[in-house]
């Protein structure tokens, strides 16, 4: 079934190209939310840019609609995530090179020898590279080149872009660090539906649990449940989160395990993992995103 929908987009995806208005501009596709707002935030108006994936995508389960493949399909440069997070996608991409359409992977710039290892995923590493900053500098600076490349003659207006870009990042670091310095270090315990956020504990001193592993297709089970709560309970952890791109259901289930052990455990609140917020909002963007992101986690377990 799945050759059979490669097939059928690849199909859709050469005998539609050409077919949209340009205006000059080349037209540049991007995947996640987050990939989007990067680009957006070096590209500017020198770019037509379209996103696939808006608020709430849970990029784990994605599936190309035909609009999306018409995007694709007048693409000259796309920018996905890579190390599997798309994982309907990535043979399409593949694929789509000898159609002289450009992809590039985000983490193809990361050092694989930093990334954190992972059982779920093809590329065996976890794929939520955003949630480390440092990351999200490479990341831009990889943007910049590419979009330098396919555009020459806005080469200069693209790293006016990056320096301007990278000074923000900078200072979302500082400001993430101070607050999360409000915590003490044995109450920097994360559990979310989800295991999105290795990356930021890894960078903050988080420890990170999640209760469906890595990737969202993968069900908790009965077992899971009681597991963490069991853990919930003896670390003392005062709340758990939901995810946006996540139904709550499992969470749910897992504050219903504690309570039923004589324990209370509150939901923290719902954070942004595999997509940001509504376009237009503060968390629409990836800093206003991350600061949303800690100073819930800070505020819902001191």
């Amino acid at each position: 079934m799945k050759k059979i929908l490669i097939i059928v987009l690849l199909s859709l995806v050469f005998t539609c190209k050409n077919t949209t208005e340009s205006n000059g501009k080349p037209n540049v596709v991007t995947t996640t939310s987050m990939i989007t707002d990067v680009v957006k935030n070096i590209g500017g108006d020198a770019i037509n840019l379209q996103g696939l994936m808006g608020s709430g995508v849970d990029p784990h389960l994605y599936k190309a609609s035909e609009g999306d493949v018409s995007k694709l399909a007048n693409a000259d440069l796309i920018f996905y995530n890579g190390l599997h997070l798309e994982g309907k996608l990535v043979e399409v991409f593949e694929k789509m090179e000898s159609q002289n359409i450009t992809t590039k992977a985000i983490a193809e710039v990361i050092d694989k020898n930093t990334l954190i290892g992972s059982d779920y995923f093809q590329s065996n590493y976890d794929p939520h590279i955003w949630f480390n900053v440092a990351y999200w500098k490479q990341a831009a600076e990889f943007v910049t080149s590419e979009l330098s490349t396919l555009i020459p003659e806005q080469k200069v207006l693209f790293n006016t872009n990056l320096e301007s870009y990278i000074a923000k990042l900078n200072a979302l670091e500082n400001e993430l660090k101070t607050k999360i310095e409000e915590l003490p270090q044995d109450k920097r315990i994360l559990v979310t539906a989800h295991d999105a956020f290795n990356y930021f504990g890894k960078a903050f001193g988080f420890e990170v649990v999640g209760l469906q592993g890595l990737s969202t297709a993968t069900e908790a089970g009965v077992q899971d449940v009681q597991k963490l709560a069991a853990f919930i309970i003896e670390k003392k952890i005062k709340a758990v989160f939901v995810e946006s791109s996540v139904p709550k259901r499992t969470i749910e289930a897992l504050q219903a395990a504690v309570t039923s052990k004589g324990h209370d455990v509150t939901i923290g609140g719902t954070l942004y993992s595999d997509a940001l917020g509504n376009a237009g909002t503060i968390e629409g963007t990836y800093i206003g995103m991350f600061k949303y992101n800690v100073n819930t986690i800070v505020n819902a377990l001191k």
